[in-house]
């Protein structure tokens, strides 16, 4: 997949973000997830004034992502098609005050179904599957809607402690209207055993915040005799212009007009609408 040239948002004159929510967040410092020693800093961070470098975003565009960029099971086929379990995942990005995040950039990678990366660091005695890459890219729509086609992965083995071994799981980057926006994190399965034994999910603050990172079957998004469906939805930073006076650090745009009013609530997700899209996937191959 080639890299798109991009240009960047032009922000609004009341462009700033809410105050970032750390308890929402685990803590940097987790000796029980042995990697985050070295990691995490020492001191803690400053809470910085947003400016332009944390509201503006870069902008992507439909046409320069490829046709089968969303569809893990055939963007990278040679001889075949992928091994596994054929699913589809699909969900809604919005923000925090609960409306949708338009054209944001969805990144997902993934191991196979066997639980190895294509990656030359991964040494797992998985099989690699010579038709599946493990990663995807695609925009959300006016309604902050996305979705795309894929296997499911695979758990595997990693030195953590003693058998330690992780869940089937999806990483994803979004990439929104802002930086302060952006978001990296994974997506877990309904149902899967191993998601109360991880380490890494044993660091989240809350039960609450556990269930947000599991996706849930749709059955409604099914593809008849071909693929499952999950939901998945996702919570990025919202603006601060509905709720209070913003102070973003530059000078007034020429020819401002006053601050928009609140946005409508995003628009709640109908059976149709996801079915016709998972069908949409699921016709490809």
């Amino acid at each position: 997949m080639h890299r798109p040239h991009t240009v960047s948002r032009t922000p609004a004159p009341d462009a700033e973000y809410l105050m970032r929510d750390t308890t929402s967040h685990p803590l940097a410092y987790t000796p029980a997830y042995k990697t985050s020693v070295l990691r995490s800093p020492r001191l803690s961070l400053i809470s910085l004034q947003q400016s332009l470098s944390e509201v503006t975003a870069p902008v992507f565009r439909a046409e320069e992502l490829g046709p089968k960029d969303n569809d893990l099971i055939l963007n990278y086929a040679k001889s075949g098609l992928a091994i596994g379990e054929r699913l589809v995942v699909h969900g809604y990005v919005h923000d925090q005050i609960g409306r949708p995040v338009k054209n944001a950039l969805v990144e997902v990678w993934q191991s196979n179904a066997s639980g190895r990366y294509r990656h030359k660091k991964d040494q797992y005695i998985g099989a690699l599957d010579p038709n599946f890459g493990g990663c995807g890219r695609m925009l959300t729509d006016a309604n902050g809607y996305y979705a795309f086609r894929t296997i499911k992965p695979g758990p595997y083995p990693w030195r953590n402690r003693v058998n330690d071994w992780r869940p089937a799981h999806i990483h994803y980057a979004i990439s929104g209207d802002g930086w302060v926006q952006r978001l990296i994190t994974q997506m877990y399965f309904e149902g899967d055993p191993l998601i109360r034994s991880c380490p890494i999910l044993g660091v989240v603050p809350s039960e609450e915040q556990i269930r947000g990172l599991i996706a849930l079957q749709d059955s409604s998004a099914f593809v008849p005799l071909d693929s499952r469906a999950y939901r998945f939805d996702i919570v990025l930073r919202g603006h601060r212009a509905t709720l209070f006076e913003n102070h973003v650090q530059q000078a007034p745009l020429e020819g401002a007009g006053p601050p928009p009013g609140r946005a409508k609530a995003a628009r709640a997700p109908s059976e149709g609408s996801a079915a016709a899209s998972a069908a949409s996937l699921g016709a490809r191959s």
